[in-house]
């Protein structure tokens, strides 16, 4: 079993892959929901991590910081970089973005690893729909330094149409320039679920219908 198949039965044990019928905040109908809030447990966020690390060590992601944007990255950033540094041995820096700006103490904008000129950051994050953490985590960063975002890693690319005929993860690349990764895409869940790797036989021709209707 490859470890993308491995993590879609894992979300399915969590709760955060699920199939029926939801209505989503697009108005769209679809036959699959991605709740990363089903991550609950001490022991899920460690193999969520290791996920995330396996996905950088395989696609080779130059990296030295980890960025978490508050708050749902912060948990991950921190995750990924303990696998990165327990699995392959890779030791990376993490830090994260405060809502507001703190005045006080320490003071500034970011929490942990204070970033410099040049430094190749890694954003993670969950689910990517429209791209909004990457808009909003840009200029973050670049105010913080000029650093080098040699990419981002989600979960899972839905592979549907943004506001135009390119999907959120191509919108960004055009964008920004930044490559985003995900551990998984919808092609490689569908793809599981004929090969029974997970159960859900029954909403395949919905989901082949709904790629079909908004995939790209």
């Amino acid at each position: 079993m490859t470890y993308k198949e491995s993590f879609i039965q894992f979300m399915v044990e969590c709760g955060v892959l699920t199939f029926g019928e939801f209505t989503l905040k697009s108005g769209r109908v679809a036959p699959y929901f991605i709740n990363c809030g089903n991550y609950k447990t001490g022991g899920q966020l460690r193999r969520l991590g290791e996920y995330y690390a396996t996905c950088i060590h395989e696609n080779n992601i130059p990296v030295e910081t980890l960025f978490g944007p508050a708050y749902k990255g912060i948990p991950l950033a921190v995750s990924a970089s303990t696998a990165l540094s327990a699995k392959y041995e890779q030791e990376v820096y993490y830090c994260f973005d405060r809502k507001e700006a703190k005045d006080h103490g320490e003071g500034g904008m970011f929490v942990g690893k204070q970033l410099t000129d040049g430094e190749k950051v890694v954003i993670i994050d969950d689910v990517m729909t429209s791209g909004k953490a990457l808009r909003e985590s840009m200029p973050k960063l670049m105010g913080q330094a000029k650093v080098d975002v040699t990419g981002m890693v989600i979960t899972v690319d839905r592979m549907e149409k943004g506001t135009g005929e390119l999907s959120a993860v191509q919108e960004v690349k055009q964008e920004f320039g930044v490559t985003v990764y995900p551990i998984v895409t919808m092609a490689d869940i569908v793809d599981a679920i004929k090969n029974d790797v997970v159960s859900g036989k029954e909403y395949l021709d919905k989901m082949l219908a709904y790629r079909e209707q908004y995939g790209v």
